[in-house]
C-alpha cells in the first residue's frame, strides 16, 4: 500500500487549523497542525512532510517568512499559502517568490483534494537518449529521488511510452538517425503541452537545433555535464505550475 501523504497545516486560528486537519484525517491523510511559523519550522526538522499549508497573516513569523524558511533546507517541500485578504500584499509576494498558490477561505475543499490526489502519484520522466550509461546514472539518480524513470535509447519507442502518465520527457537532441527537433515536432503534434527538457553536449555545434526547439515550446535546455541540484530544480518547478494550475495559481 502506497504511504499516505503527510500535510502539515499551519495556522495562529486553531479553531481553523483543527477543522482542515479534521477534514483531511477522514479523506485519509496524515495531519498535523503548528499555530506558528517557529513551531512549524520545529515539527518539520522532526517530521518529513509532503506539503504544507500555511495562512500568510500570522504574529511573529507570517505565511512568506515561513516559506522562505522553509526553501532554505527544502526546496522541494510543496508550500501553498491561505489568505482571507485577497489584496493584501502578502499575496503577491508569496507567489512571486514561488509558492504554489495563494488560497481565498473558505477553501475550495475539492480543489484542494484533487491537489492532493495529484501530489501522491510517483513522478514520471522519460530519458530518450543514445548514450545509455548517461541515460543509466542519471536516471538511476532520479529513481533514488522517488521518480518513475524509463530509459528509451530509440526514439521510435517514445509514442508507445506516452500514452501513459508521463510528466516530462528529458530528450537529446542528437540522437543516432534522428534529431531531437524532429521528436521534439511529434511530440508537439499530439501533446502540446508536457514538458520536455532538451539536452546536449554540444551547445555550439547545435546552437540553431536549440533555438528551434525553444521556439516550438521545449521548456528548456541544459548542457552536458550539468548539475544534477540543476536539473531537480527544473522538475520540482514543472510540477509546482502543474499543481498550481490545479488550485488556479492565485487567489
Amino acid at each position: 500500500m502506497k504511504e499516505r501523504l503527510r500535510i502539515l497545516i499551519v495556522d495562529d486560528d486553531k479553531r481553523m487549523a483543527k477543522t482542515f486537519v479534521d477534514i483531511l484525517t477522514v479523506k485519509g491523510y496524515e495531519v498535523e497542525a503548528a499555530y506558528s511559523g517557529h513551531e512549524a519550522l520545529d515539527m518539520l526538522k522532526k517530521v518529513s512532510f509532503n506539503c504544507v499549508l500555511t495562512d500568510i497573516k500570522m504574529p511573529g513569523m507570517n505565511g512568506v517568512e515561513l516559506y522562505r524558511a522553509i526553501k532554505e533546507t527544502r526546496p522541494d517541500l510543496p508550500v501553498v499559502m491561505m489568505t482571507a485578504y485577497s489584496a493584501d500584499r502578502l499575496v503577491k509576494e508569496g507567489l512571486e517568490q514561488g509558492a504554489i498558490a495563494t488560497l481565498t477561505k473558505p477553501l475550495d475543499i475539492n480543489a484542494l483534494l484533487s491537489f492532493f490526489s495529484t501530489l501522491r502519484k510517483e513522478r514520471s520522466i522519460v530519458i530518450v537518449d543514445d548514450d545509455p550509461q548517461f541515460s543509466k546514472f542519471l536516471g538511476d539518480i532520479l529513481r533514488r529521488r522517488s521518480f518513475r524513470v524509463t530509459e528509451l535509447t530509440d526514439p521510435s519507442d517514445l509514442e508507445d511510452m506516452l500514452r501513459q502518465d508521463v510528466q516530462v520527457v528529458l530528450l537529446d537532441i542528437k540522437l543516432d538517425g534522428v534529431t531531437g527537433l524532429d521528436v521534439l515536432k511529434e511530440i508537439r503534434k499530439q501533446y502540446p503541452h508536457l514538458p520536455v527538457i532538451m539536452v546536449t553536449g554540444y551547445q555550439k555545434e547545435m546552437a540553431p537545433a536549440i533555438e528551434a526547439c525553444l521556439k516550438i515550446g521545449a521548456y528548456t535546455c541544459l548542457y552536458k555535464p550539468f548539475e544534477i541540484e540543476e536539473l531537480l530544480k527544473i522538475l520540482t518547478e514543472i510540477r509546482d505550475q502543474k499543481l498550481g494550475r490545479i488550485l488556479g495559481q492565485a487567489c
